[in-house]
């Protein structure tokens, strides 16, 4: 029975919809009854054109006291700030034209701060037991209009003059759930329709008595958006209000976030990730399907030699039999690289797990991040281990030395390029600094447990006696012979890149714009299958090249079957250059060295992981092939 079906539909079901009655984000429901009071917590202002800002960096209406919701490290590092607003309700108890605020007169650092966050295109984020603010749209699908979320609401926009006009009045909808047998009921929506009102009043301003002649709550006079507007200026008066409306809804708890992932247009993302997935399967098998025949017959046709003049008179990948497995130049770097490779692979491979079972779910803020930092940080066992294992098979005796840089390396080359990052972004006062005290747990989390499970990992490794060769390597190193153009390194390592590019482009298009343009990312199960595509690719272009390589008798292979799949990282960011200069409005450079800086750590990550995934391919493949020939 094909299997292959199956599995595309489930991990399509776990990943394609992942939303759709399998809700996994680690929360509990909560039941409300009417008239319980809720509060609404505000979350950063972001912009796909600048940094992200605390929610309080403008002079919003403020509570009595601003207290924090706990967050766990992924929130923190994303820039989350959770914190608590003077907006309040009572539940299935509507609100009309409810007053928040006033502010009598905008000095000129407000009017600044205003136009600034409107001019830069500020979206202001909320959040309602555990749901996320969203406007609504609706999208046309095969004809049929369909609802979807957009991620905040603006805090303002500009007309054709440049005047800056304000939203100061929300009018948020809120959908519920009740319960059939009981008076309870669960939170399944939230929405808003922000608008910008100049609002009038008679006499002299009262909190407690002044009634607003434009938003009457008593005669439930609705506001439009046709104006007058609130215009942002010096010494200008600005009134704060909101509506709070409920309304019931067929929506299941366990569903609520489809509406907020239905952003994707899903029947693009499948023909694009199907075509790619056919295209793929089909040079693979190709590839594989010429290299089993090839070989197959290289290696009956060498078995049935019989003399040792008779293969001198043969050329091909027989011949360098006595060297191919020479220990390479810098070696201690190459099982450096490994080892990272490794970590990261694991990493990844346990992330998509988690994410494809939807436990690492949009609803679970900050929880991908954390997943992520802490396996990498678990996994360093395994890249001591593997480090260790390939340095001793180079017969190498710096082992320490070999430890230490497989740890510190690559994550110190990461806290470089993070904290100088971090320190431009404090500099701006941006809520995307990381506190002092989350990078201190950051600097436990590297010194104090990655580093010593590299050791152990590296113990172990060394410990345990190194693979045999399956051919002796001679003394006096075999001349390699000229090489035909084709056959550069260089030429054959930037060609080896691009089918495992080719494999995961258009899933880079989706990840690229959930990490700049703010979108949610839900789509594991597509990208599980585009890591195995990945996996397969890497693979076989790199034997493939290797083969040629040793059939021009050249076995300088370890390097170049680590760089030949590596490669594809290039690609990879040049491709972040095509996006950043066609799709994202980034004019300012603290953001503009922040995306060049995250991505050149993407980059180095995919380098160390596509690079592994070629090298260890062509390692096994290379130890099968001269352990299946006769050599005298």
């Amino acid at each position: 029975m094909n299997r292959l079906p199956l599995l595309l539909a489930v991990l399509a079901l776990l990943g394609g919809h992942g939303a759709l009655g399998f809700y996994l984000p680690g929360v509990a429901p909560q039941d409300f009854k009417k008239g319980d009071t809720i509060t609404l917590k505000v979350n950063k202002l972001m912009s796909v054109k600048n940094l992200p800002y605390d929610y309080y960096s403008l002079p919003y209406c403020r509570p009595d006291k601003i207290v924090s919701s706990a967050e766990n490290l992924g929130e923190v590092l994303r820039g989350d700030r959770i914190e608590n607003s003077p907006y309040q309700a009572k539940f299935r108890v509507d609100q009309h034209c409810k007053v928040l605020c006033r502010i009598g007169s905008l000095n000129k650092a407000q009017e600044k701060a205003f136009k600034n966050k409107i001019g830069d295109e500020y979206r202001v984020n909320m959040i309602l037991d555990n749901l996320p603010i969203g406007m609504v749209r609706m999208r046309d699908d095969n004809g049929e209009q369909v609802k979807t979320y957009e991620r905040g609401f603006p805090v303002g926009f500009m007309d054709n003059n440049d005047k800056a006009f304000l939203n100061n009045h929300l009018s948020f909808t809120i959908l519920y759930h009740k319960d059939a047998e009981t008076d309870l009921a669960r939170i399944v929506g939230f929405e808003v329709e922000p608008y910008s009102v100049q609002h009038k009043y008679e006499g002299k301003w009262d909190a407690e008595s002044t009634t607003l002649t434009t938003c009457d709550p008593d005669d439930k006079k609705h506001l439009s958006d046709k104006g007058p507007h609130q215009v942002v200026a010096e010494s200008k008066e600005i009134i704060f209000t909101y509506d709070v409306v409920f309304k019931a809804s067929d929506i299941r708890w366990a569903s609520r976030w489809d509406t907020y992932l239905l952003a994707t247009d899903d029947q693009v993302h499948w023909f694009s990730i199907v075509n790619s997935l056919m295209i793929v399967l089909f040079l693979s098998g190709m590839v594989a399907m010429i290299m089993l025949r090839t070989l197959h017959r290289d290696i009956s046709k060498y078995n049935q030699l019989e003399t040792a003049e008779e293969a001198q008179e043969e050329t091909g990948w027989k011949l360098v039999h006595g060297d191919v497995f020479r220990p390479p130049a810098g070696g201690s770097w190459l099982a450096v690289l490994v080892g990272t490779g490794v970590q990261l692979f694991g990493m990844t491979l346990v992330t998509m797990v988690f994410a494809t079972l939807g436990f690492l779910s949009p609803a679970n803020r900050g929880g991908l991040m954390t997943a992520v930092l802490l396996l990498f940080v678990f996994m360093g066992c395994f890249a001591g281990y593997f480090s260790a294992r390939l340095y001793k098979s180079f017969k190498g005796e710096q082992w320490k030395q070999t430890t230490v840089r497989t740890a510190l390396t690559f994550p110190g080359f990461v806290s470089v390029i993070f904290l100088t990052l971090n320190f431009l972004v404090w500099g701006q006062r941006s809520s995307g600094a990381v506190p002092f005290g989350t990078l201190c747990a950051l600097v436990f989390l590297w010194c104090g447990i990655s580093v010593p499970l590299c050791f152990i990992g590296s113990y172990f490794g060394y410990k345990k006696a190194a693979p045999e060769d399956p051919v002796r390597t001679n003394k006096i190193p075999r001349q390699v012979p000229e090489q035909p153009w084709y056959m550069h390194p260089a030429f054959s390592i930037l060609i080896g890149g691009i089918l495992p590019f080719g494999a995961v482009f258009i899933e880079l298009f989706f990840i690229l714009t959930s990490m700049w343009m703010h979108q949610f990312y839900y789509l594991f199960g597509f990208l599980g299958l585009v890591f195995i595509i990945l996996i397969i690719t890497c693979a076989e272009i790199t034997i493939v090249l290797a083969y040629f390589q040793l059939c021009s008798e050249d076995y300088h292979w370890w390097w170049r079957a680590y760089l030949t799949s590596g490669s594809s990282a290039l690609y990879l960011f040049l491709y972040s250059l095509f996006y950043f200069y066609t799709k994202l409005d980034i004019t300012k450079l603290v953001p503009a060295l922040m995306y060049f800086g995250y991505m050149t750590i993407v980059s180095a990550s995919f380098f160390c992981l596509t690079g592994t995934i070629g090298f260890y391919a062509t390692y096994i493949f290379i130890r099968r092939i001269y352990g299946a020939v006769k050599i005298d």
